[in-house]
């Protein structure tokens, strides 16, 4: 990439896999990382980007779309990942499930607890006598060999990074409305409404350009509103189509889930959005996060035409669709 050229890349959209490199003077960011490994590097190669010039990971949330392939792509790498504290907190726990216990387990759980209390509790006080002190018969007593040599029957011992899912080289806490930055680019973080532990959406500023990052909200509140004015790029969810989803094939509670206020942006409701709130100002508009099972890629996009009402042209409000299984060809500043 030449210096000084700011870059917008989406490399996969939608519930399989998310990710995104935004790219601006020396620095590049990928924006979560719902691919493995092996398929985000194949499709960075595919985009023209070098998945070694990779300086940083931004997590939007937790679900697995977004942050599949997180921990073995920043191992790689060698690169810190930005999370909240809630986000990171619950990505750990979705890595390393807590172990389902009866109450016979819990029981014995106490038991030898206590156990381990009462021995504790009748260890030599200080002032008694140490191990060099006591007579030969007592010898065989060695109180610091599980220590020197560990068994199977020795008490657990801290995990190793191998042996850890959640480890990773760095991690970095950011919150909401705290802007931040990443080498070259500005990262300015927004609140938005979906159904996870502290999600959040993006502004990206590189060189004056501004790229706003919204997808997984479940409608578009005030503060949304205000973070999507004035950018060059706009990338917004358009999710599934009302007809289709209360047509097909989820059950009825994952129906009303992305239909809550805390679900997904339907093409009705980024339409709206588009016709009546957004300014006009991006030179692109990116559809995303498109289902596969609720929606088609024409229905999207006719409907935000119809929105933007003639005001898409080469030079503003170009509009683009993101796919699940192909790179989206680069946006340059």
């Amino acid at each position: 990439m030449l210096k000084g050229m700011v870059r917008f890349t989406v490399l996969a959209s939608g519930s399989k896999g998310n990710s995104t490199v935004v790219s601006g003077g020396k620095t590049r960011i990928l924006v979560d990382c719902g691919l493995s490994c092996r398929e985000l590097f194949r499709r960075m190669r595919l985009a023209g980007e070098e998945p070694e010039t990779l300086d940083a990971i931004v997590v939007t949330h937790e679900h697995s779309d977004h942050v599949n392939g997180i921990a073995v792509t920043a191992r790689k790498l060698g690169i810190p990942v930005y999370f909240t504290e809630g986000t990171h907190r619950a990505w750990m726990r979705w890595l390393t499930p807590r172990r389902q216990m009866t109450y016979a387990q819990w029981l014995e759980q106490c038991r030898k607890q206590a156990a381990e209390r009462q021995a504790e509790a009748q260890m030599p006080e200080e002032g008694e006598p140490d191990e060099a002190d006591l007579p030969a018969e007592s010898e065989p007593v060695a109180c610091e060999a599980p220590a020197i040599a560990a068994g199977a029957d020795s008490a657990p011992s801290v995990p190793s990074r191998k042996e850890d899912p959640a480890w990773l080289p760095a991690v970095e806490y950011f919150q909401a409305g705290q802007p931040f930055e990443i080498g070259d680019i500005a990262v300015s973080p927004f609140t938005i409404p979906h159904d996870a532990a502290d999600p959040v959406g993006f502004v990206f500023r590189a060189e004056g350009v501004r790229m706003a990052f919204a997808t997984d909200l479940g409608y578009i509140p005030p503060n949304v509103k205000a973070q999507l004015a004035g950018v060059d790029l706009l990338l917004l969810e358009s999710n599934h189509d009302l007809e289709m989803l209360r047509d097909g094939p989820y059950p009825w509670a994952v129906k009303q889930r992305v239909l809550s206020r805390v679900g997904h942006l339907s093409n009705e409701a980024a339409a709206e959005f588009l016709e009546k709130e957004y300014d006009g100002q991006a030179a692109y508009v990116i559809l995303a996060h498109l289902s596969e099972s609720n929606n088609l890629p024409e229905l999207a996009r006719v409907a935000a035409e119809r929105a933007l009402n003639g005001r898409a042209s080469l030079l503003a409000n170009q509009l683009l669709l993101a796919a699940q299984h192909e790179p989206l060809s680069s946006i340059y500043f």
